[in-house]
């Protein structure tokens, strides 16, 4: 079987994460999955070992991953995405979800559609944020951070942290699918430019 490896560089500004995906390859038995892929996720946090966020983190990435990607395709195998930070200047998890989508894009495994992370922050008197740094993040009444697919801007996953009304994440869901139409442009731009090189 062979084994595909592919690195991405994606950037929220000044948070940028390395991405590599490692398969579709053999599984340990205890692993396998007889009907589609086992998906996998590691993050690893720019120093020291990870800890809960990250283990959180990669939870989100794996079940936004998994609804994307057609791992019946690949039966009782692995594919294993790898995300390392190399800078962490806020909106960190939707950064890490670009360049899953990225990587996992780059080495041609099968998905449905596309997908990408938007991270936005209310400050305490409503004002929306998009793209928060860390500060603003500190900062924030709530921070949101959505995962959408390309197809028809649907919500893959959702993560919050703080107070909000209804009418605000409604708000801040409205921000995010409008914000990720630029992000798929920026995935359509970056591919071109790859694969028109010859």
């Amino acid at each position: 079987m062979k084994q595909v490896l592919k690195e991405s560089l994606p950037t929220n500004g000044d948070t940028s994460v390395l991405a590599g995906v490692y398969g579709p390859a053999e599984v340990k038995v205890s692993k396998e999955i007889f009907n589609k892929a086992t998906l996998e996720v590691n993050l690893r946090p720019k120093i020291g070992l990870p800890g809960v966020a990250e283990k959180s983190r990669e939870r989100l990435i794996r079940n936004t991953c998994e609804a994307v990607v057609l791992g019946a395709l690949h039966p009782r195998t692995s594919i294993t995405v790898v995300l390392q930070v190399v800078s962490d200047a806020g909106s960190l998890l939707a950064c890490c979800l670009n360049a899953a989508c990225m990587a996992l894009v780059d080495a041609g495994v099968p998905m449905r559609a596309l997908f990408c992370g938007v991270t936005c922050a209310l400050d305490s008197d409503g004002t929306l944020l998009l793209d928060p740094t860390a500060k603003q993040e500190k900062e924030a009444r709530a921070v949101l951070t959505f995962a959408l697919d390309s197809v028809e801007r649907k919500l893959l996953m959702s993560t919050t942290k703080g107070l909000y009304s209804d009418a605000e994440l409604q708000q801040c869901l409205a921000a995010a699918q409008a914000a990720s139409q630029h992000v798929f442009r920026f995935y359509r731009e970056s591919l071109q430019r790859r694969y028109s090189k010859s």
